[in-house]
């Protein structure tokens, strides 16, 4: 079976120590093979066309090349090749030349038939020479020497000569092969010779063994040669039953990568070597004595992959479609892995690859990144071009892992957390980690702190760019911990949101937000107050009742309250076309769609939703000033939301430049440390008190408002303007 992984048809880099190996053997190799020709006289020319056995001998030494025998285990790289039987037997009856020009026709062939690389092709014609070679110089050192002139046919006598012969063949072939392999693999020659060192000896012990007979009965007759060959095709065909079965176990049938079970096998390989080795550090250190240190050893590395928005592809074009783009995805992947990297397929649109050593955390974001851009090429299937992206978790063993199991789960947990924060890669951190005791210890703290009130909101201006009036105050929620100090959404939203404790933080934020709003407006300062909500709240029917009865608690009106979502909750269809939006709209509560720009929203259902006002995304906001291309992005949003009949808010705007061209560009509205910090209750209002004409400041008054950038608090640049307190991240 064809391994997906193989990558040895990769050219070496000009100068790296395996293109120096390549060139050295097969130098020596053309020469050896030049000198065995020269040897050939005009007898043993005329002799070889009287032995019609030679013809039949090299037909079955390319047959022997091109159908090796693959037992379960092998690969087409480590199978046993029928062809070193026959090519021993030519090498005894009628002498090196002979031989090795049968057997570099035969590897020639096998190469242009199997698409192997020119480089490697040359390769193994000089292997076979040298090899073929130094066993000549065996038989020639113990007093046998044949030529095509005078065949020679062993005796019983000579069995000690022929084994010899067969030592020294196997031990210079195996040695070249081990030398290209541990080159290659970037390992040790002894580990590459010993990774399947008893059954090589076994089976050349086999085939070589068989040499001789083969030259006893071809001696008699060449009519003996195809009933010593069927035994061979007996055993191929028993063999290649046993390896599709194998096949069929270890690998996904779709794509032809490793499935999950030999990933198992290949990971706890790996993590025994890791073991093994941190072990002799360790006993090199202790032997160092105090003052010296063991050279840091690598560890295995374990990344799982998942493409994302690939549903989109099966629900739109089908799965035939969907499952060419898998296979052409495992295609890139194992041609962008290292040599000795293992990629398999786990299911679905989800991969995994193994790194069976790696340097440290950032040598395996750097391979991860090659794959990420890898399969970002774009790509055309039926007339379509497609553009694919990866989230990738990395997890490393021994730093975050000591077995398959946990390595795989931190992985994902890895890979997830990259999906949520749309950064592409991720390595794990137990702080990410639900799972993980801190953060468990984390959630607990959390629901004592709802119950003890130690929840906060603080509330940040969103400011008209037109007259400068006040146009809102979104909430934005922070946890005085009474260890900790004040804590940000990122410290503690992360951990609840996939827990029941979000629905209750959502109520605790939608009741505060009322009984604030409440306040002003009963001070003459009527301030919409937003919210955020998240995919999970628009899925929770008790929400438009906590917010209907709040309303009618503090008798605020339904526009007294906004809530913000992400517009990645626009896309998914479960919350879309949740009952909680349809209670939403006829209650009256305004919806703000947040982080536009990020997501892929159908404007059909822009249309359809109660979206007052549209928030770009601050990634956008904060380059307008230096990159042209956000500035395009900027402009076309604004333009898009003007014709929607919409309202438009920038976030994250952190200067007056900034400010200026959202202004010149026909933004609405703005929010952001330039117009104002986040401030607790008191000072918010204060604030909201001194803004001129307050008390008109919703629906609004024309004044403007003076000293934009002069916010309380003080004028510290914001880096996380349009924060969120209630996050929506997408779900598994």
């Amino acid at each position: 079976m064809k391994d997906p992984n193989n990558t040895r048809n990769t050219l070496p880099r000009r100068g790296s120590p395996l293109w120096t190996f390549f060139v050295v053997v097969i130098s020596l190799g053309v020469g050896a093979f030049a000198a065995t020709l020269t040897r050939l006289t005009a007898t043993d020319l005329d002799a070889l066309v009287h032995m019609p056995v030679i013809l039949i001998l090299g037909a079955f030494i390319v047959f022997g090349e091109l159908r090796p025998i693959i037992t379960p285990g092998s690969t087409e790289n480590n199978g046993a090749t029928t062809s070193t039987t026959f090519s021993f037997a030519a090498l005894l009856y009628a002498g090196l030349p002979i031989a090795a020009v049968l057997q570099a026709v035969a590897v020639i062939t096998c190469g242009v038939f199997r698409g192997r690389t020119p480089h490697r092709i040359a390769f193994n014609v000089a292997q076979y020479t040298l090899s073929l070679a130094a066993a000549q110089l065996a038989l020639l050192a113990c007093g046998i020497h044949a030529v095509p002139a005078d065949p020679w046919v062993p005796e019983g006598k000579d069995l000690p000569a022929i084994a010899l012969a067969g030592a020294v063949y196997f031990m210079c072939n195996d040695t070249l092969v081990g030398a290209a392999v541990a080159l290659h693999e970037r390992v040790s020659l002894i580990k590459a010779l010993r990774w399947d060192i008893g059954y090589q000896v076994l089976v050349h012990l086999a085939l070589l063994g068989l040499a001789p007979l083969m030259v006893v009965a071809m001696d008699r007759s060449a009519w003996f040669l195809p009933l010593i060959v069927l035994p061979f095709i007996a055993v191929y065909l028993n063999a290649s039953v046993s390896v599709r079965r194998e096949h069929q176990a270890l690998h996904d049938g779709l794509t032809g990568l490793p499935n999950r079970k030999m990933l198992i096998v290949r990971t706890e390989e790996a993590l025994a070597e890791v073991r093994g080795a941190t072990a002799r550090r360790f006993g090199g250190m202790v032997g160092a004595g105090r003052g010296k240190q063991a050279d840091p050893g690598g560890q295995v590395g374990l990344f799982l992959l998942d493409l994302d928005r690939f549903k989109e592809v099966n629900d739109t074009l089908g799965h035939p479609t969907g499952d060419r783009l898998l296979q052409l995805v495992a295609h890139r992947l194992t041609h962008s892995v290292r040599p000795g990297d293992l990629v398999a397929r786990l299911g679905g649109d989800e991969f995994a690859v193994l790194l069976p050593t790696v340097r440290d955390s950032a040598a395996a974001r750097e391979v991860a990144a090659r794959l990420r851009a890898a399969l970002s090429e774009p790509v055309r299937l039926d007339g379509l071009s497609f553009d694919l992206e990866a989230s990738v978790g990395i997890a490393l063993c021994p730093d975050h892992a000591p077995d398959f199991e946990l390595l795989l789960q931190r992985a994902d947990v890895a890979m997830y957390n990259a999906k949520e924060n749309r950064t592409g890669v991720e390595v794990y951190s137990p702080g990410n980690d639900r799972n993980s005791p801190a953060r468990l210890g984390m959630l607990g703290d959390l629901r004592r702190a709802i119950d003890r009130g130690e929840l906060e909101l603080f509330y940040q201006p969103k400011i008209s760019l037109h007259d400068g009036q006040l146009v809102g105050m979104e909430a934005l929620v922070r946890w005085r911990h009474p260890e900790q100090g004040l804590l940000g959404p990122d410290q503690f939203l992360p951990i609840a949101e996939q827990t029941y404790l979000m629905r209750a933080i959502t109520h605790y934020v939608v009741n505060a937000a009322l009984a604030q709003a409440a306040t002003w407006w009963k001070d003459d300062l009527a301030v919409q107050v937003s919210v955020n909500a998240s995919g999970r709240d628009l899925l929770d029917t008790g929400l438009t009742e906590t917010i209907e009865t709040g309303l009618l608690e503090h008798a605020l009106p339904a526009a007294a309250l906004q809530l913000e979502i992400t517009e990645r909750i626009l896309m998914n269809e479960t919350a879309y076309a949740s009952d909680t939006v349809g209670a939403l709209a006829e209650l009256g509560i305004p919806l703000s769609l947040d982080d536009f720009g990020t997501g892929y929203s159908s404007l059909v259902r822009l249309k359809r939703l109660p979206v007052e006002e549209l928030k770009i995304d601050a990634s956008f906001v904060q380059r307008l000033a230096t990159s042209a291309e956000d500035a395009v992005i900027v402009r076309s949003i604004v333009d898009l939301v003007r014709t929607l009949g919409l309202r438009s808010v920038a976030e994250g705007v952190e200067d007056p430049e900034t400010a200026r061209l959202l202004r010149e560009m026909g933004c609405d509205a703005a929010q952001g440390w330039h117009f104002g910090r986040p401030m607790d209750a008191a000072t918010a209002t204060d604030w909201i008190k001194a803004f001129p004409g307050s008390s008109k400041s919703f629906p609004g008054s024309s004044k403007s408002f003076p000293g934009l950038g002069s916010e309380p608090g003080g004028s510290e640049p914001n880096r996380e303007s349009g924060e969120r307190d209630i996050a929506s991240r997408s779900s598994r």
